[in-house]
């Protein structure tokens, strides 16, 4: 065949596979029905109204490009969204809100300034306690902004009790909604929609017509995104190699920290790529028994009571003031080189060094607490139950042991070997021949949720509260008073998340004009 028929072949081909792919293809697009379900609502259509969204849908379909990059992110992103929807108690429908509000565009933001997946403006997501500041970024993590915005949505339910109302008010906010809806649907299951019914509600039908069908299974994603919880302080340079994926990786998928650091103050959601497809998550029990290892008894350890801090907090980024696991240690208060930091303290960086298992290049970081005089070669506890985002250095570092003493106890040698749910010894080596346990799942869940209460619950979970200190205000009586000395990257929001209390009550409580803090300002928290 010469080459000019072969073209002409090859064009009649496609011709004729176009012609025949045409209709097929056009039915592929969702019809929306007369009726459907949302939530606990029955949702009535007319035809007029029914026109109107099913030309939303057909927008959403016309470009074959853009439809199917956008359904790679919803077949990434829903499974955590819908487990977080799940857990706080809202209809899993509202999943096809966040493709509604951002497209699954983790640093989207709109000409209004709402930013990240749910569209947060920076005042409603600190009232949905969401950290919003120059480190941290909520709204574009998409666990945390989905706790939000289920806060969000129960809160505006409650005054409702109809969900399509809810749904509006989180475009038009509680006052707006209240004002335009009445109280009408208030507790009514069955809604009928219209040409004049509001305009969001119908764009969300689109979006949940659009995106709950078969089609939008068939785009080509070749893994699915792990979730995992860390507690700082870290970063995910040090995370990735752990994980097995690159620091570029984990920040294409974490744009949340706005410098990869992950702080102190509470367990960060870490999400990554993953090759293949997920372990099932079912909603309900499973009827079978799933076969487990040798069953381990945990002894739950809050991991957030260690170290243990002694003496003159008040001054423990100061050389000789504080006991760190009963061993001369110091914090540091300001992200520093290693040279910077051991000139001010005055010991040799070779030794500091030495005596805390850094590599040559290695950071000192912000509120991490550091030994200057050797560590212990055993922990005063007996076993650890390693947490996602730990490693071997870290433990370390919060039992005060030599890193050497750890890896020889347990027959480990680096991070990649290291897995959530390993129960390290601290005290005794592992026999030989025995292999490091692995705390069940049930167990495992237990240990995460308790070192979770802890750290959200504890006002000062790495230090010991026996030390007196002095009050720069009296507290009320009906109160107990605590002082939070100001750290790096803090701001008064960011204090009063960790307390529960509002900034005002702490304006309040220091007579404080503004929200201006520095780094050491010691502040008065009057904690019911």
């Amino acid at each position: 065949m010469s080459m000019n028929n072969l073209k002409t072949f090859k064009r009649n081909l496609l011709i004729c596979f176009t012609f025949l792919m045409g209709p097929m293809a056009i039915a592929q697009i969702p019809q929306v029905p007369n009726e459907l379900r949302f939530a606990d609502l029955t949702i009535k259509i007319n035809e007029q109204a029914r026109r109107e969204i099913q030309s939303d849908v057909d927008a959403l379909y016309r470009s074959p490009t853009y439809f199917q990059a956008k359904a790679e992110r919803v077949n990434l992103y829903l499974p955590l969204v819908e487990q977080e929807l799940r857990d706080a108690g809202v209809p899993t429908d509202f999943k096809y809100l966040v493709i509604q509000e951002s497209s699954l565009i983790p640093d989207a933001v709109s000409t209004s300034n709402a930013v990240g997946f749910w569209q947060f403006k920076q005042g409603t997501a600190e009232e949905v306690n969401l950290r919003v500041d120059n480190q941290v970024d909520d709204r574009k993590n998409i666990v945390a902004s989905t706790q939000g915005a289920a806060r969000y949505l129960k809160k505006n339910n409650a005054q409702f009790d109809n969900w399509m109302c809810a749904l509006v008010a989180y475009q038009m906010g509680l006052g707006g909604a209240r004002g335009y809806f009445g109280t009408q649907y208030n507790g009514k299951k069955v809604v009928e929609i219209d040409r004049n019914s509001h305009w969001y509600f119908k764009k969300f039908l689109a979006h949940k017509v659009a995106f709950e069908g078969p089609t939008v299974m068939l785009a080509s994603n070749s893994g699915y995104l792990e979730e995992i919880r860390v507690q700082g302080p870290t970063t995910l340079k040090a995370l990735a190699p752990r994980l097995g994926v690159t620091e570029a990786h984990l920040k294409e998928y974490n744009k949340w920290t706005a410098k990869g650091n992950i702080p102190d103050d509470r367990p960060y959601s870490i999400v990554y790529l993953r090759e293949g497809t997920p372990q099932a998550r079912p909603a309900i029990a499973q009827t079978q028994p799933v076969p487990q290892p040798a069953s381990t008894t945990v002894s739950v350890v809050s991991n957030t009571a260690y170290p243990k801090v002694t003496g003159n907090q008040t001054n423990a980024t100061q050389p000789n003031q504080i006991k760190v696991n009963n061993i001369d240690g110091i914090k540091a208060a300001n992200t520093t080189t290693q040279e910077k930091f051991t000139e001010q303290i005055g010991i040799k960086e070779n030794k500091f060094r030495r005596i805390n298992d850094l590599d040559k290049n290695e950071k000192i970081e912000a509120g991490q607490y550091y030994y200057t005089k050797a560590k212990k070669t055993r922990a005063e506890e007996e076993q650890h139950v390693v947490l996602p985002g730990e490693t071997l250095w870290s433990i370390s570092q919060m039992y005060g042991i030599k890193l050497s003493a750890l890896k020889a106890k347990n027959r480990i040698n680096n991070d990649n070997d290291l897995k959530a749910g390993m129960m390290l010894n601290l005290r005794e080596h592992l026999k030989r021949g025995e292999e490091i346990p692995i705390v069940p799942a049930s167990e495992f869940k237990k240990v995460i949720a308790y070192n979770n209460q802890q750290t959200t619950s504890s006002s000062s979970p790495r230090v010991n509260p026996s030390q007196p200190q002095q009050n720069p205000t009296p507290p009320s009586s009906s109160s107990k008073a605590i002082i939070h000395t100001v750290v790096q990257g803090e701001n008064l929001f960011r204090i009063s998340q960790k307390y529960g209390v509002t900034v005002d009550d702490i304006k309040k409580w220091n007579r404080l004009p503004n929200n201006d803090i520095k780094i050491g300002q010691k502040l008065t928290i009057n904690k019911p």
